[in-house]
Formats: structure tokens, C-alpha cells, sequence
């Protein structure tokens, strides 16, 4: 029998082309003075104040034009000062940004003492305000899980301000709102997604619920983010925002694994692209991982995902090293920078197979990989 577990998720999660057009409404009935979280271009969210605006609801807006950091939390604290609701419309950054802003706008004491890793990993003194995700990328799957990744530049790390009820009141993942989006923007934020559901399949916490999600997302994903790369599919669009959100639920109800153990850490030192990363990452973890696993049961899970992305490729009785040398061969022909080019030298791999240690989702991986195992693989990922 399965072991006893908690299933948390968004309050509500509204899925489907058109959702965004009831977004106004939704939020106005939370509260009607309102922090419009956007990204570096206001136009995408536009139609959205206008039809706060329209709704009743006072609008303060807040750009968010990089992944978030202290300094840019702490601003839009001062920006946002009496609002009652927080919303954030766009990636994963966008909406990490609303998240710790709804957390942060109730807080008493200092933002360091609620970090994890370089503070105190305290649980929130206040609850957040309510908080509406609505995702422009497929990657991330922030509007589904309880944390917010942001920046420490004078620690030289991405670290995470957690607490069970970040959890968003208010999801909409409309995927209309990914047509056209950038080919670059796409293969990394779908390699990421798709990183998402393998490694909650394969990691330690895996659970009933988190199998369903991935075994159906995993195939689903790699088949979609192929035909993106070939030419833009609504149909293929449709398919990836749903893989994120599956990744996003997965990885808030069981965990993750070295991809994103190394990611937080590379990303802190370097700034480089958290999805460009992890799909970097991915096929050389894969391997790594088949290699040093004992485990039986979690060895047969990483060689069902070495069978599915194989047949992906036409190759369904690939091995997981032969899998991951096809997923790796595609995405650098598909435009995915390597370390290297995304300005990841071997001083910062050194110090990120240190800093993984210490890293939430290596504990959940699922074999034992030691800073030298880390450290080799990232020299496979240059």
C-alpha cells in the first residue's frame, strides 16, 4: 500500500485557451486594490489592468525585468504598500516575483530571516496575501508550487523563501498565452518543464499521485517540444503549458534531483538562465544518476524515462545513456547553449558541486553523487 501523503496545490487552477479573458473578475473578488506583476514589457498585460481597471480595482504595476533578487523584492514592496492582492502575469520569474511579493508585503521581520541556506529558513510570521498566477511560458511551473527562487547577489546564490501557503489561491494557465513565444525562450523553459517531470518520477519521494502526473507528462512533453522546435503548433503549445503545470505539481508533492541541486547554485554564481541550465543538465544527470543508482525500483523508473525519450527519437529500446546522448545531440542542434557558452566556467562548477550539498533537491535524488561525480558531469555538459 502506498506510504500516507499530503497533496498541495493551488486553490484553484483554471486550464484551458480563453481562461485568461476571466481573469479580472476572479481577482477583483479577492480585492480590489491590486499589484499587477509583469514582466520587462508592459504590453502583455495590459489588457489585463485595463480590465481591472474596468472591474473596479485600483492598479499599482511592477516590472520585473530579470529574475528576481533582495533588491527587487524590496522594491516592489514599496510599490506595492496597501494593496490586497497580488497578481503576476508572465515566466517563471515573473511570477516567482509576485509570489514572494504577496509573502513579503505581510512580513514583520527581514526577508534574510525567512531564506533558506544563507537565512534563517524561518516559516512566514504572516500569512501571504492572495495571489493570482497566470504563466506566459511553459517552463517553470511556479503556479503550482509553495516557493519563490530569488537572488542573493552578495552570496552569490539563488536560495528559496518557502512556506506552505505561497501556494497561489488562483491559478489560470492559459496556454494562448504561449503562442509565439521565442524559439530560444521555448526550447529552454520546455526543457525545464520537461526536466520537471522526470525528476519527481525518478527521485526518492515519488508518490501515486506525482507517478500519474509524470508517466503521462514525460512522453507527452518531449513530443511536443520536438514539434515546437519544427514550427510553431498550437496544438504543441496546448500540450507544454500542461506538462509544466503537471511539473509544477509534481515538484511541490514530491521533490527534485541534482538538475536543479547544481541549477540554484550555477544560476547564483554565474546568472545564467535557470531553463538553459537544466536542459543542459539533464541528459548528463540521467546518466550519472543510472550509473552510481542501487536502488531496483528507482534503476527500472530512470530506464523507463531513457525507453521514453528514446522513442521520442525512434529509438524505444535506447539505453539511458544512449537516450541521453540522442537529448543532448537534439537540443545543441536545437540551439541549447552548452556551460561554456552560457559563461559557466570550471571555477563556478567547482564551487557548485560544493554548494549542491547543501541544495533541498539533492536530497531527494536518486543515487548518492558525490562533488566529484557532480563535478564530471557538468565537464560532459560544457
Amino acid at each position: 500500500m502506498p506510504q500516507p501523503f499530503a497533496f498541495a496545490t493551488a486553490t484553484e487552477i483554471l486550464f484551458g485557451r480563453g481562461q485568461a479573458a476571466m481573469a479580472a473578475g476572479r481577482v477583483a473578488a479577492l480585492g480590489r486594490r491590486v499589484l499587477l506583476v509583469h514582466g520587462r514589457d508592459p504590453g502583455r498585460s495590459a489588457a489585463l489592468a485595463r480590465d481591472l481597471a474596468a472591474a473596479g480595482c485600483s492598479v499599482a504595476t511592477f516590472a520585473v525585468p530579470h529574475e528576481p533578487d533582495i533588491a527587487l523584492i524590496e522594491a516592489g514592496v514599496r510599490t506595492g504598500a496597501e494593496v490586497q492582492v497580488v497578481v503576476a502575469m508572465g515566466g517563471g520569474a515573473v511570477i516567482d516575483a509576485g509570489k514572494a511579493l504577496a509573502a513579503c508585503l505581510t512580513m514583520t521581520r527581514p526577508l534574510m530571516d525567512h531564506l533558506e541556506v544563507v537565512g534563517q529558513g524561518l516559516p512566514l510570521d504572516h500569512p501571504p496575501l492572495p495571489f493570482v498566477a497566470i504563466p506566459t511560458t511553459a517552463g517553470t511551473g511556479a503556479e503550482a508550487t509553495r516557493n519563490a527562487v530569488i537572488g542573493v547577489p552578495e552570496a552569490r546564490r539563488k536560495v528559496s523563501l518557502r512556506d506552505a501557503r505561497m501556494l497561489p489561491a488562483l491559478a489560470i494557465v492559459d496556454p494562448a498565452l504561449t503562442d509565439g513565444c521565442p524559439r530560444g525562450v521555448t526550447l529552454a523553459s520546455g526543457l525545464d518543464a520537461v526536466t520537471q517531470v522526470i525528476e519527481p518520477y525518478v527521485c526518492t519521494r515519488a508518490n501515486p499521485l506525482t507517478d500519474a502526473l509524470c508517466r503521462d507528462a514525460i512522453p507527452r512533453g518531449l513530443a511536443a517540444l520536438i514539434r515546437l522546435m519544427q514550427a510553431e503548433d498550437r496544438q504543441a503549445r496546448d500540450e507544454m503549458a500542461w506538462v509544466s503545470l503537471c511539473g509544477g505539481l509534481a515538484l511541490a508533492n514530491a521533490g527534485l534531483g541534482a538538475v536543479h541541486g547544481l541549477a540554484g547554485p550555477l544560476g547564483g554564481l554565474t546568472g545564467a538562465a535557470h531553463g538553459a541550465i537544466c536542459g543542459t543538465l539533464l541528459p548528463h544527470v540521467l546518466v550519472a544518476n543510472r550509473r552510481a543508482v542501487t536502488d531496483r525500483a528507482l534503476a527500472a523508473r530512470l530506464d523507463q524515462v531513457g525507453a521514453w525519450i528514446g522513442a521520442a527519437f525512434g529509438r524505444a529500446d535506447a539505453s539511458v545513456a544512449e537516450a541521453a546522448a540522442l537529448l543532448a545531440d537534439w537540443s545543441r542542434a536545437a540551439g541549447l547553449p552548452g556551460l561554456d557558452a552560457l559563461g559557466i566556467d570550471a571555477a563556478a562548477r567547482q564551487a557548485a558541486a560544493q554548494a549542491a550539498a547543501a541544495s533541498s533537491s539533492m536530497r531527494a535524488n536518486p543515487a548518492p553523487l558525490s562533488a566529484d561525480d557532480l563535478d564530471a558531469l557538468m565537464r560532459a555538459a560544457a
